[in-house]
């Protein structure tokens, strides 16, 4: 039987398959030999410098490396606060705190911060065409509405956690809101 040249050819290590150097073919003779070498320096190269792909071109030798794309590090899901009720800034000192917001000079005697318990858009009012939720000068029980935040399509009350006047809103209506932002001055009663 004829061995037929195909014009492939293979690489193997010595010794693999059942096959040797000894085996009538010296190394000189090996057209890759220095193959394996070559790639352990050009993949120690490539490691060394972080890159993903690297071509090397050579007489006889044409080399190309990828590295496979590191899988994406998994989501982790962050709890969105929703609804519930506002956050409060007592007094300090002699009862006077400048506002959060860089509102319009201190807060006044006696009157208690409502922060905004999320970061979104801020509504005094259910619909455009609806009157406030809570306007300036009116008398507030526990657990009204004093506003909406949206966050993420979703509209979150915020409540009044006791009796008073609202004293002035702070914020403006349809415009960004933080976390901890003074949104209402209100005055206990």
């Amino acid at each position: 039987m004829e061995a037929k040249d195909t014009g492939r050819q293979e690489i193997r290590p010595a010794g693999a398959c059942g096959t040797s150097n000894t085996a009538g073919t010296t190394a000189k003779n090996d057209p890759h030999d220095g193959v394996l070498p070559k790639l352990k320096e050009v993949y120690g190269f490539m490691t060394e410098h972080n890159l993903e792909t690297i071509e090397v071109e050579e007489p006889g030798l044409k080399l190309r490396l990828v590295r496979r794309a590191a899988p994406a590090p998994a989501q982790v899901p962050v709890p969105i606060f929703v609804g519930g009720a506002a956050q409060l800034q007592a007094p300090s000192g002699e009862g006077r705190a400048t506002s959060a917001s860089g509102g319009d000079g201190p807060m006044p005697v006696g009157c208690v911060a409502v922060k905004s318990s999320m970061m979104g858009i801020f509504y005094r009012a259910p619909t455009p065409s609806s009157p406030p939720f809570a306007k300036d000068g009116d008398s507030v029980k526990p657990g009204q509405v004093l506003c909406i935040i949206e966050a993420m399509k979703v509209f979150n009350e915020l409540k009044a956690e006791f009796a008073g006047t609202v004293v002035k809103a702070l914020a403006e209506n349809g415009k960004p809101v933080k976390a901890g932002q003074d949104i209402f001055w209100i005055q206990r009663t």
